[in-house]
């Protein structure tokens, strides 16, 4: 008589991501980063986000709250996110049946109460072109952190606040365009060659601009790994190269006095909130 089957396991299906909407009368940025400054709490849940900008009349206000009225119907309730402070757009907004997690209007009220002044109720601009002249350093800069990335111009160097030194593919690039972007600062970068770290000088174009560098290192093992994406099984992505040029790095940084961040465990945003604390930039 045949042994009866074993009996087979069922693997519980994952759960369906959480809708999550950022809903903004501009870009939607600053209700995106407020949210998601909430929702990394929450690492065992999958979110699927999705982005409503520009509810700035009613029309667009009631497209929005069809949109999250049938999101409503989805297996799973989703969550709403929003810095919108007009209050005809805001009541608008609440109307819909999803819940509704207002980064502005919750506390505009009890800021006027305690300033006894009633707020503007503007839109949140985060970075916007009300002030043309910040908005055009802030372009400025962009253009700037473009041609000055990864050595691709020796031009202007003195223009730059701050040149970011590192070995390849230590995270000069991201951590210049951000600076560049979300705050107007000048960065040129320039990526340390093994040629340059034979010796403990610093490269010919920035000898005379010690006091502007700004060292980036890393662990070798994760230098390795990103190198290894780009270039695998390569002399440039084996640990031995990235524990050398690594240590000549340091070397060179620690002789000079240039001081330095690592970026194997800082996201792209410590690591500009660590070099703006040194240029004394809020």
């Amino acid at each position: 008589m045949a042994a009866d089957p074993e009996p087979t396991e069922t693997v519980p299906a994952s759960p369906p991501p959480v809708p999550v909407y950022f809903v903004a009368e501009q870009t939607g940025i600053s209700a995106e980063a407020m949210g998601n400054a909430l929702l990394v709490q929450f690492p065992d849940i999958v979110f699927e986000r999705h982005r409503i900008p520009f509810i700035t009349s009613i029309a667009e206000a009631r497209r929005a709250v069809a949109v999250l009225d049938a999101a409503m119907k989805g297996p799973r309730q989703p969550l709403v996110f929003t810095t919108i402070a007009d209050d005809t757009i805001s009541g608008i907004l609440r109307s819909s049946r999803a819940p509704i997690i207002d980064f502005v209007s919750s506390h505009l009220g009890q800021l006027e109460r305690i300033l006894g002044s009633r707020a503007l109720h503007l839109a949140v601009r985060v970075h916007g072109v009300d002030d043309l002249a910040k908005y055009d350093r802030r372009m400025a800069a962009v253009e700037y952190a473009i041609e000055h990335d990864d050595g691709e111009s020796l031009r202007h160097y003195d223009d730059a606040d701050v040149i970011l030194l590192a070995p390849s593919r230590c995270g000069k690039t991201p951590t210049t365009m951000y600076l560049a972007l979300q705050h107007s600062v000048f960065v040129a970068n320039y990526p340390l060659v093994p040629e340059d770290l034979e010796t403990i000088d610093l490269p010919d174009p920035v000898r005379k601009l010690r006091a502007r560098c700004f060292g980036i290192l890393t662990t070798p093992e994760r230098l390795a790994q990103v190198r290894h994406e780009r270039r695998p099984d390569s002399t440039y992505s084996s640990i031995e190269q990235c524990r050398w040029e690594l240590k000549r790095a340091e070397i060179m940084f620690r002789s000079h006095r240039i001081p330095t961040v690592n970026s194997s465990a800082k996201s792209v945003e410590e690591m500009s909130t660590v070099i703006l604390q040194h240029l004394n930039r809020p």
